[in-house]
């Protein structure tokens, strides 16, 4: 049986090590995962050293992770990511077809909120949140979205989506109960196979860390060279492809709709 590979290094230089963290895998130790596979401990094995966990993605999240790789570039990077200074994108799969093109959340959230251990809205003890959406394609009941995230908070996309009315695909967390996952004949009003032998195209959470934005001048003290567009500024911008089981919903949900959907950044 081929083993599941759990990452893919993306970039790295002597300060910093980019990831594409497969779904299925926590980052770092969790009071409520006692996973014994870590992203953390596999890539002390990879360096032969520490790795220093800067920020975080849900265990069912792909996509994705920075980690440094000295205690100074640790410190660097922690800082910008608490103050909002690193620009995230993701690419999301919900519910529903939103009646918006564009729109944002800025429901306060309290992590652990209840017995459940989620993140609930809370607009009195809640902290400052916000994420922006853009809607980027649809097919049957289901969409793409865009979703941008300015600060962190632990679920903060899936409990926002949530709360728009269109939860992630897959979430039994905040979502609704999908058993059998995103099938194709969901989308395939012209499929004809046996239900019973259906495998599906998607069965955990729809949702990939695409982007991560670095400000210039932290760019340039841990001296990255990332490919980057031509407007990033002195920007290092780090990209994770789309993982196959993602990347076949979508490919489903255009030939279903008819149209490609455009899921590159305006």
């Amino acid at each position: 049986m081929k083993q599941k590979q759990f990452f893919t290094v993306l970039y790295e230089n002597e300060f910093l090590l980019a990831v594409n963290k497969a779904s299925g895998i926590a980052v770092s130790p969790d009071r409520w995962d006692e996973s014994k596979e870590r992203l953390d401990r596999l890539l002390d094995a990879y360096l032969g050293g520490r790795a220093y966990t800067v920020h975080r993605l849900d265990r069912d999240t792909s996509g994705l992770v920075l980690f440094a790789k000295t205690p100074p570039a640790h410190r660097e990077l922690s800082l910008a990511f608490a103050n909002n200074g690193v620009q995230k994108r993701y690419i999301a799969v919900i519910h529903g077809v939103p009646s918006w093109e564009e729109t944002s959340c800025d429901l306060p959230l309290v992590p652990g909120g209840d017995k459940k251990h989620r993140t609930v809205i809370d607009k009195y003890r809640g902290k400052k949140s916000y994420t922006s959406f853009r809607l980027l394609g649809n097919a049957g009941n289901y969409s793409v979205v865009e979703a941008k995230p300015k600060t962190g908070r632990t679920h903060q996309i899936r409990v926002h989506l949530a709360a728009l009315g269109h939860p992630l695909v897959c979430d039994t967390l905040y979502g609704r109960a999908s058993p059998k996952g995103i099938l194709l004949s969901s989308l395939k009003k012209t499929w004809h196979g046996d239900p019973l032998d259906e495998k599906p195209l998607l069965e955990r959470l729809g949702l990939h860390s695409c982007e991560l934005r670095l400000p210039a001048p932290l760019a340039a003290a841990l001296r990255l060279t990332p490919p980057a567009p031509p407007d990033s500024a002195g920007e290092a911008c780090f990209t994770a492809p789309l993982p196959r089981d993602l990347n076949a919903l979508i490919r489903q949900m255009e030939k279903s709709s008819g149209k490609p959907f455009n899921l590159e950044p305006l």
